[in-house]
């Protein structure tokens, strides 16, 4: 069991309705709150495991909005009530991310360090997580923006990139190296020229900062983001916390953190990136989901693998000339696949989606489609 890193506390952004997972998925259920890989632990539960023996008790703040505040709650009864901070609406990954500085300022005052880990991804390798997550500590505290770089299994176009730049020279922080700029999710061609300079990795959305430093960067960046933030932190743990995020938060701007300090700072050579030798993948479609899932036994005892996966009771599932197919079953019905490779069937009680891994990435189209007609009540 890894010692708790001294000053840090860890925050868990957990927002979006994961809509390239739907039906699976719904904004009401998102999939940060659901057991997406058979392990009886929800992805949110996950990211808070992995993260509590580097914080010791009382160092993970979730951040998510009302309408999940309290199936939050009722899944991390190892929170207090005050770790979970419920935003009154959306307003992007910034908002959630400074308010949680603002707050863990207030209440743990300058030598506090902060970093950032989205509910809903997945993580293996605990060793090599806890050395990304201490180095950087270090070379945040050293007054850096720390990102963490994901080595990447091959030029995906789902992921944004970070490039690589000179050492830090930190001690204490030996894989460190200042961060040359990022890319948004650039086409196959320009992955994988980037991956061949070996100056690249994914951007896995992971921030480590001291919280001081990440406020006076957005002080300078968006000053009235700041102001906002500030004001409400400062009323968060006293009586006039409903009327200040009542007035205030409405008005804030919407940006994520990527745009506004990750991308300006890393401009000024104020950015740093650890690289993360884990394993990593943030679930964004069903294609990634499939990979993610062990291999279910052969009614007859073999030992072959077709790439074929079930999510669910797979007892219910019967496939024939299928390799690759995904069924994900969430119903009381039986679900029959033959002749359609690669096909991925998500049956619920009040949606099923049939499509192929090859159009996972689309399946966002299908909320969009639903909400033109105004069936909210799939969405």
């Amino acid at each position: 069991m890894p010692s708790p890193v001294a000053h840090f506390h860890a925050v868990v952004p957990a927002g979006g309705a994961g809509t390239r997972l739907w039906p699976l998925s719904r904004a009401g259920a998102p999939k940060f709150l659901l057991d997406l890989t058979g392990t009886g632990r929800t992805l949110l539960q996950g990211t808070v495991d992995r993260l509590l023996p580097l914080t010791g008790p009382g160092g993970v703040l979730v951040v998510t909005g009302e309408r999940h505040a309290a199936a939050v709650a009722a899944q991390l009864p190892e929170l207090g009530a005050s770790d979970v901070l419920a935003e009154p609406s959306p307003r992007d990954s910034m908002a959630a991310i400074g308010l949680a500085a603002a707050v863990l300022l207030e209440r743990h005052g300058e030598d506090v360090v902060l970093g950032s880990f989205a509910a809903d991804h997945i993580i293996d390798g605990a060793e090599a997580f806890e050395q990304t997550v201490r180095e950087g500590v270090t070379a945040a505290r050293a007054g850096y923006v720390v990102t963490v770089g994901i080595a990447a299994t091959g030029p995906s176009t789902a992921f944004g990139y970070v490039r690589s730049g000179e050492a830090l020279g930190v001690e204490g922080a030996p894989s460190a190296r200042h961060a040359a700029g990022f890319t948004e999710k650039p086409d196959a061609e320009t992955a994988a020229a980037y991956l061949a300079t070996g100056e690249y990795r994914w951007n896995a959305g992971m921030f480590l900062v001291r919280a001081r430093v990440l406020l006076d960067h957005l002080a300078a960046q968006l000053p009235p983001l700041h102001d906002g933030l500030r004001e409400i932190a400062r009323a968060w743990d006293g009586p006039e916390r409903a009327e200040v995020l009542a007035r205030v938060w409405p008005g804030l701007t919407k940006i994520a953190i990527d745009h506004a300090i990750a991308e300006p700072v890393a401009a000024a050579g104020g950015v740093a990136v650890v690289p993360g030798d884990f394993t990593w993948d943030d679930v964004g479609d069903f294609a990634s989901l499939g990979s993610l899932l062990a291999a279910p036994s052969a009614a007859d005892g073999s030992a072959d693998d077709d790439g074929s996966r079930t999510l669910g009771d797979d007892t219910g599932v019967l496939r024939i000339d299928t390799a690759g197919a995904l069924v994900v079953g969430g119903s009381a019905r039986t679900v029959t696949v033959i002749g359609v490779p690669d096909v991925v069937v998500v049956d619920t009680p009040d949606a099923l989606l049939v499509t192929t891994r090859a159009h996972a990435q689309t399946v966002k189209s299908a909320v969009d489609g639903w909400r033109a007609r105004g069936r909210e009540d799939l969405v």
